[in-house]
């Protein structure tokens, strides 16, 4: 079976007998890389600076087993690069995916257009204004999906108005996503609601799957012992401690994770992979653990 010919992506883990694996980090990669600059939309440069740099990761985390690759596109929004003075943001766009399309070549890998709040994403009081968030999001969701993105995942969401922007958009003009959400340890948006009446608002939607990023696997582990987890969910999480968040060293080790892994897939997630800090390690060891538990 042709995995891209999948209408619902995450129905496809189902069939296989395993989540799909996500990849893992790009930004803290290239972070370690050296390849940063003083404002934050250096990630984004690098895709016309380091195509070479992007294009090696996105590789390293194929044959480390991903069955979903995220495009460098995590600061490319429209509002991002308008504060460094770039304003053709759709130049951006357009060379990560093709870089994420090289990197595939005719494997059957689906490419996820990473779409970012438009701030940054642990900010909790914004400067943005609703109609720039409307604009922004509209702006760059298109564009990530007019150059080819088989899905639009939504990640570290942390604020509930710019989740309901984002879901009427994708829901009107029948956008594939995932929204991935970013809470703290009282499981609280950043914006203050609770995380269960986001999944609450999420489940009347069309969203694929819903998502957890970039928090501790002490939060994923409380939230899954409070609420039901959806039918389709998955995780990918923050591999440094809360304050190693702007270390270029990661506080986890791959068996560390593995060990999380292990103790959350019997909850039935959709998709895992890794977030800050991880590397294609991380991605071979989580492929090979799913891979060893399926019986032929």
């Amino acid at each position: 079976m042709n995995l891209l010919s999948e209408f619902n992506i995450f129905s496809f883990s189902k069939k296989i007998k395993r989540p799909l694996v996500l990849d893992g980090a790009m930004g803290s990669f290239l972070e370690k890389m050296g390849l940063t600059e003083t404002d934050n939309a250096w990630s984004a440069k690098a895709n016309i600076k380091y195509p070479d740099k992007v294009l090696k990761i996105h590789r390293s985390y194929i044959e480390a087993g991903a069955d979903v690759i995220t495009t460098n596109t995590f600061r490319t929004n429209p509002y991002s690069l308008g504060q460094v003075g770039i304003k053709n943001f759709e130049r951006y766009v357009k060379k990560a995916i093709s870089l994420a399309f090289e990197a595939k070549e005719n494997l059957p890998v689906l490419i996820a257009g990473s779409n970012a709040p438009a701030e940054d994403c642990y900010q909790v009081q914004r400067t943005i204004t609703k109609k720039q968030l409307e604009l922004n999001h509209r702006c760059h969701i298109d564009s990530l999906i007019d150059n080819g993105c088989h899905f639009i995942l939504n990640e570290t969401q942390g604020h509930f108005d710019e989740i309901k922007i984002i879901s009427k958009h994708c829901e009107k003009y029948e956008i594939p996503f995932v929204m991935s959400l970013y809470f703290d340890e009282n499981l609280c948006l950043l914006s203050g609601e609770k995380v269960s009446d986001v999944i609450n608002f999420l489940n009347d939607t069309n969203v694929l799957s819903l998502g957890f990023n970039c928090i501790s696997d002490k939060i994923l582990i409380k939230l899954i012992n409070q609420i039901s987890m959806p039918a389709n969910w998955g995780f990918y999480l923050n591999c440094f401690s809360t304050s190693e968040k702007q270390s270029k060293v990661c506080s986890i080790s791959v068996a560390e994770y593995l060990a999380i892994v292990q103790e959350v897939i019997h909850f039935n997630p959709s998709f895992i992979g890794a977030c800050c800090g991880s590397n294609p390690e991380f991605i071979k060891a989580i492929k090979g653990f799913l891979d060893g538990r399926i019986k032929h």
